[in-house]
């Protein structure tokens, strides 16, 4: 199973995609949308990464890579927005999409890749671990905006 990078047209899916991540999001306006996914998919260092299934985008994840003064200049990337359609998941599809993303990273010679997971099913976690991420090497902290 391989993952291809997200494209401008790709916005209907990503919306799916991110509504199954996060069901009480709002509704966002087209327009308003497209001017988003357009600013990210034009970042610098950004990606998104997309697995389809019969020609339908069913999972993806969202990388950073975050140019860096330590580690030699070595630059770190951040994984964010990982999800996979109910109907699709334990398929392979969310392994797919990290592990181009973590092939990007590593690429661009990054030092590190860091993922962070609201998730606490044991299921999840293990399936981090599978795909090479550690827990307990760093702690992580959260502010959301007041």
């Amino acid at each position: 199973m391989r993952a291809r990078l997200a494209t401008a047209g790709d916005l209907p899916a990503a919306l799916e995609l991110f509504a199954a991540l996060n069901p009480d999001d709002p509704v966002l306006d087209a327009a308003h949308a497209e001017r988003v996914w357009a600013q990210l998919l034009a970042q610098p260092g950004a990606s998104v990464w997309l697995a389809e299934e019969q020609g339908r985008p069913v999972a993806t994840c969202t990388l950073l890579i975050v140019p860096n003064l330590t580690r030699g200049a070595r630059p770190y990337g951040l994984i964010e927005n990982v999800v996979t359609l109910p109907q699709w998941r334990r398929q392979g599809h969310a392994r797919a999409v990290l592990d181009a993303a973590l092939s990007t990273a590593w690429a661009a010679n990054c030092y590190k890749v860091m993922l962070s997971t609201s998730a606490r099913e044991p299921g999840v976690i293990d399936f981090y671990r599978r795909c090479g991420f550690r827990d307990g090497v760093k702690t992580g902290f959260v502010a959301t905006a007041p």
